[in-house]
């Protein structure tokens, strides 16, 4: 196809080679090819699957359109800056940047050169967040847990930025206030940062997000709950199962085994429970698509620089806590 993207990947780890797989089977975009520092790591990739392995990182970024930053989080700015400066659209997996003056430099880079910059936090195109999404409207109170079994990669930073960002940047989205304060501690008990977090968050209109991360776990989870006047809604990112519970106005005469309550008022509910269907889709395949349609329908993609920064910004609240 003619009016495919023409897209660069920079990283050949585990995460770097799904997204190459996928962008070799893209409609949307053609893979150039792939750079990564480790030059044996490229060649014994370029020998396995095929994809072109270039030698440095210059020649690539002259080739593709986008550039698909895949590198561990410390060189996230370095390697971005180099392709904004190259006019070359950035799609940047999280978190954006290892620290807020870098993600606000690439912020400020990107619209200074008109181009379009996207960070991946994919669980915001997970297929059991997308079938929730219209029935979370103002939530109160938000519960998550991410819970992972011990794995050295990703401990080159703390589990605020390798693991709790998924979530923050999700309730980021789903909550329409700024953030107010921020509360949460954290341990280290293998790695030199922190191990296992908690953090409390309190926006301007009331809602509190309480929110787990462990990369110690016995069993991995990645649960999120959110509560708000009359419903409640139950997101399992790991199983891809939505719960949404909702409490009604009781009829007059409900249906034999309908569940009512009553307050101490008198005042009856009904709960009506619902499973919305969950469309199944890869969820990186999708983040990667929207960017294409973003670049090609020149709006925003919805997880811009800027919402990448914000998250970070939140996550670098809870790491000064500690």
């Amino acid at each position: 196809m003619s009016n495919q993207i023409k897209i660069g990947v920079l990283g050949a780890g585990h995460l770097g080679k799904i997204h190459l797989r996928i962008l070799q089977s893209s409609e949307r975009f053609e893979l150039v090819g792939f750079y990564d520092q480790n030059q044996e790591i490229a060649k014994a990739v370029e020998k396995e699957f095929g994809y072109k392995a270039f030698s440095d990182l210059e020649s690539l970024i002259k080739e593709v359109d986008v550039v698909d930053v895949v590198t561990p989080t410390l060189t996230h700015s370095e390697m971005a800056t180099k392709a904004l400066n190259n006019g070359k659209h950035v799609f940047i997996e999280k978190p954006i940047t290892n620290t807020i003056d870098e993600a606000n430099a690439l912020v400020s880079l990107a619209n200074k050169n008109q181009l379009l910059g996207m960070v991946g936090h994919v669980e915001r195109f997970n297929p059991a967040f997308l079938a929730a999404q219209d029935a979370i409207t103002n939530p109160k109170f938000i519960e998550t847990h991410r819970l992972a079994e011990f794995n050295p990669r990703g401990t080159d930073v703390s589990v605020v930025l390798d693991l709790m960002i998924h979530d923050i940047d999700v309730v980021l989205s789903v909550v329409d206030s700024a953030v107010k304060e921020v509360h949460a501690s954290g341990v280290s008990v293998i790695s030199q940062t922190p191990d296992i977090a908690n953090a409390r968050i309190v926006f301007e209109n009331g809602c509190v997000a309480n929110l787990t991360a462990s990369r110690i776990s016995m069993k991995n989870m990645r649960k999120s709950r959110f509560f708000q006047k009359d419903a409640y809604v139950s997101v399992d990112f790991l199983d891809k199962k939505v719960e949404v519970v909702q409490m009604h106005d009781a009829p007059d005469k409900p249906i034999d085994f309908a569940m009512i309550l009553q307050n101490a008022e008198g005042k009856k509910k009904q709960i009506i429970f619902n499973n919305p269907t969950v469309d199944q889709g890869n969820a990186i395949q999708m983040e990667l698509e929207h960017f294409a349609d973003a670049i090609e329908q020149q709006f925003t993609p919805n997880i811009s620089l800027l919402n990448g920064t914000e998250a970070l910004k939140v996550a670098h609240a809870i790491l000064n806590c500690f």
